[in-house]
Formats: C-alpha cells, structure tokens, sequence
C-alpha cells in the first residue's frame, strides 16, 4: 500500500461525491457500490486488508456503467454480473473490475495497459485513477466502439488501438500497471517485459474449459518477477498469441 493513496482519497471523495452523476441510475450505482464493498470485505482479509480502496469504490459510484452496455441491457447494468456485448465477449462483474482496479495499485502518475478494451468500462475506472491508459482489442468492431464510446464520455486520458494485446503495446509503454481482461493459458512474456520495475500485473490465468485463477503479477525494483493467485475466476479467453 502506497502513503499518497491516504492523502489522495481525502481530495477525491468531495470531487466525486460532488459529481456523483445525479441520473436516474444513481440509485443502482450506489446499490452496486455496496455489494461490491460487501464482497470485498469477505475477499480483502486474505490479502491483508480489511477492505477495497476507498478510491477504487468511489470511481465506481462515479462511471456510468449503464452507458458502456447495450440499450436492452440498461436495467440490468447495475446487477453484480457480467453482461453480453456482442462478438462472444462481455463486460466484468462489477465486482471482478473493482477487484482489479483495486489489485493494479494505481497512483495519479501511472502509465496503464489494457489488454482487452471490451466495451471500454475497464478502461473508464482507470482512466479517473492513473495518467494514461492505452487499451488494445483485437476485435475491431468493439475497438471502434468503445472508441467512439470513451470519446462521448470525455475520456481523453484513454487511448484505444485495435491489435493482439498478447503482444502488449511496446510504443505506449513502458507500464506501471497491466490489467488483462480475459483469460490467457500463462501469462504472456511481452506483457512481462513491458511492465515496469516495481509494477503490477492482474491477470486472468486458465483454459476456458479449466479453473482459472485471477494473478497478481509483481517485478521488483531487480526486475525480478513473483506471482500470487487471488480467487477463482471465470473469463472469456483471451484471443491471439503465438499461432
């Protein structure tokens, strides 16, 4: 746990409690936010906290999840579940990106490293946490997307390509952080090597037919890399790699 953090939530919370985004989902928002407090509480322990970041818990009262899924599926935005988006794929459980939001570490300087950028609500929490945040999908379709998506929405701090995010994006990086949002066999050496010492790593790691585990990835300042499992997961597979 980093010192800033402690002095920076005391500066985030009036902001975003200022700007909570008082729509007809607010409610849902806020619902969803104790649900995953709730979770967390259960989940932190054994990693030696009590409970998600204060920060993390606010960004997610904040982004309008509603706006990152399909018309027909707005009333169920705010439900702790994943949600279809079309090509196969599907937006996180609330839970699961706050989580690895959570798990990333974030401080305000950090360069990020989407793999995965879905319908871009990944993206759009770490987006109000870190500097930067370059996100690669390798379905073009859901990259013009989620493009044209974080654009309306203001997120000028994101910036989207369409590519295999196996292979990372060496030309925006290095990276202080790395979230994978689908599930890769191992971890994949190129993203290692584009990690900063000192950074983290979340990642998904299993067959789409086997357990996976959600990893926490850490180089340390020697370069050297450690890894931890978290919890049980369930992703989509990650597409790409070596052929």
């Amino acid at each position: 746990m980093r010192l800033r953090r402690h002095l920076l939530v005391a500066c985030l919370v009036p902001l975003l409690a200022g700007s909570a985004l008082a729509d007809e989902f607010a409610a849902h928002r806020r619902a969803m936010v104790e649900v995953i407090a709730r979770h967390g509480s259960e989940v932190m322990p054994a990693l030696g906290r009590a409970a998600l970041d204060a920060r993390v818990l606010e960004v997610m009262d904040r982004v309008p999840r509603h706006r990152f899924v399909a018309a027909r599926y707005e009333d169920r935005a705010y439900r702790d579940r994943p949600l279809p988006i079309g090509y196969g794929q599907t937006i996180s459980q609330p839970f699961i990106v706050a989580l690895m939001t959570d798990l990333l570490d974030l401080e305000p300087t950090d360069m990020v490293l989407e793999v995965g950028t879905g319908s871009g609500y990944q993206a759009a929490v770490a987006a109000h946490l870190a500097r930067r945040v370059c996100s690669i999908e390798i379905i073009p379709e859901l990259a013009e997307e989620a493009a044209a998506r974080l654009g309306r929405l203001a997120y000028g701090n994101v910036e989207t390509r369409t590519g295999d995010g196996y292979y990372g994006w060496p030309e925006c990086g290095p990276f202080d952080a790395i979230v994978v949002t689908a599930a890769a066999s191992s971890i994949p050496p190129p993203l290692v090597a584009q990690l900063k010492p000192g950074g983290r790593m979340v990642i998904p790691v299993g067959g789409p037919f086997a357990l996976q585990y959600l990893v926490l990835v850490l180089k340390d300042a020697a370069g050297a890399v450690t890894t931890r499992q978290i919890i049980p997961v369930r992703f989509v597979p990650l597409v790409g790699g070596p052929t």
